[in-house]
């Protein structure tokens, strides 16, 4: 099992270029199987999540070629098995977003209830009464959703569905499973992160009808066929964010090259309250620290709030930041693991359920560490780049699955860490 050793206390300068997202990628791969015409997909990371599931639409009976750039053709024409089995999917929760557009253009999907990281409930639910709401019938059993048109359907409806709770996932579905559907579908409570607006573009791309993407409220008028497109996917705001932090906690100068700072802007602003200058430049985001930053209470929400997923990067600046601040997780219930391995680092938090209090400390000492998931694998990697000594980050294929090369790239600006197989 490979591991990461990483020799803390360089600055980091230079430029880094940021990868497409997977948060994007994967939705998209799926919806090319609402059309029977080729989707040539650009800027797709390559990453442990996107092989999977290029593997589980392969299984399908769909055509697959990806180049060196980047750039990956898929061909749904002769798609022939509209199931996704758990022996493909079991590491992955994406796997749900392959529902939507299988009962859409096929009327029929067998898909097992996904996988993923541990931490914290993501129930399917939402994406049943929802997809019910269209016309499909949908029976949970022997960890599979079997769904199918409802009798005497050729294609689901129109509805109007309102989730409770805001859901990205079961937003991407509907906008997919809808852009097929007969008559207009509103969606109430809908997600608005860049990763949905993206998708929807996409889908507009090959003639969905959208409006209202990037707003809680989305209307899609269904059609009857989807052609092919070509599409470039945005770029990975979540890597972009893991970046800045990396570079706010050990200093330095660095350009991320591909960035885009209005997709960032929750993050942004509590950088600059720490003390660190950013500032958007073409084709990029441009980030300078020196000095020891200013500790920054944050809770986390829904885009366009506070990330969750940069709640472990973030909580790293607090460890070694002046003064005590407060982290509120709103997201997901489990989402504190990296804080013992924090600890065991030198940093002093506390954990109260949903709260996290944390007393900076002036510096972290490298340590053996293990990652639990992916966010927490990216703090222990900003955790050892500014420990004293050594730090052994165990057990990282939780973060190959959402990072494109990040010891490389790290290398690149001047960081002291390599790949131990």
């Amino acid at each position: 099992m490979d591991k990461l050793l990483i020799r803390g206390g360089r600055q980091l300068h230079g430029e880094v270029r940021i990868s497409g997202a997977k948060n994007a990628a994967l939705p998209e791969l799926c919806a090319a199987l609402l059309t029977d015409q080729p989707v040539v997909l650009g800027n797709v990371p390559r990453l442990q999540d996107v092989a999977t599931m290029l593997t589980l639409i392969r299984n399908m009976g769909v055509q697959v070629e990806r180049d060196p750039e980047g750039n990956v053709r898929i061909d749904a024409a002769h798609l022939s098995s509209p199931e996704a089995p758990y022996e493909l999917v079991k590491t992955m929760r994406a796997s749900v977003l392959a529902l939507g557009p299988l009962m859409a253009r096929f009327g029929e999907a067998t898909v097992s209830l996904p996988g993923g990281c541990a931490i914290g409930s993501r129930p399917v639910d939402q994406h049943i009464k929802g997809l019910q709401a269209m016309g499909a019938e949908i029976l949970v059993e022997h960890g599979y959703m079997i769904a199918r048109l409802a009798k005497g359907r050729d294609r689901l409806n129109g509805a109007g569905i309102r989730t409770d709770m805001v859901t990205v996932t079961g937003t991407e579905n509907f906008l997919m499973a809808a852009s097929l559907a007969e008559g207009e579908t509103v969606l109430e409570n809908a997600a608005q992160e860049p990763e949905i607006t993206d998708l929807a573009e996409m889908l507009i791309s090959m003639g969905a009808r959208i409006h209202g993407h990037g707003t809680s409220r989305i209307i899609i008028n269904g059609v009857e066929k989807l052609s092919g497109c070509k599409h470039r996917v945005v770029a990975d705001r979540i890597e972009a964010g893991t970046f800045l932090c990396a570079v706010a906690a050990t200093g330095g100068d660095v350009i991320l090259r591909h960035g885009r700072a209005d997709h960032l802007e929750a993050v942004i602003d509590k950088l600059r309250d720490a003390g660190v200058s950013v500032a958007k430049v073409e084709d990029g985001i441009h980030l300078h620290a020196q000095g020891r930053l200013a500790a920054q209470s944050f809770r986390t929400t829904e885009y366009p709030g506070f990330p969750t997923d940069m709640q472990a990067q973030f909580m790293v600046l607090n460890a070694i930041g002046e003064g005590s601040s407060k982290v509120t997780e709103t997201i997901f219930e489990n989402r504190f693991m990296h804080v013992n391995e924090l600890v065991r680092l030198g940093a002093k938090i506390q954990v109260d359920g949903k709260f996290a209090v944390i007393e900076g400390v002036e510096k972290l000492s490298g340590a053996t560490v293990m990652a639990t998931d992916l966010r927490a694998s990216a703090s222990l990697v900003i955790a050892g780049l500014v420990a004293e000594g050594e730090t052994l980050v165990d057990r990282i294929y939780h973060l190959d699955r959402g990072y494109e090369q990040m010891e490389t790239k790290l290398r690149g600006i001047g960081a002291d860490i390599e790949r131990i197989k």
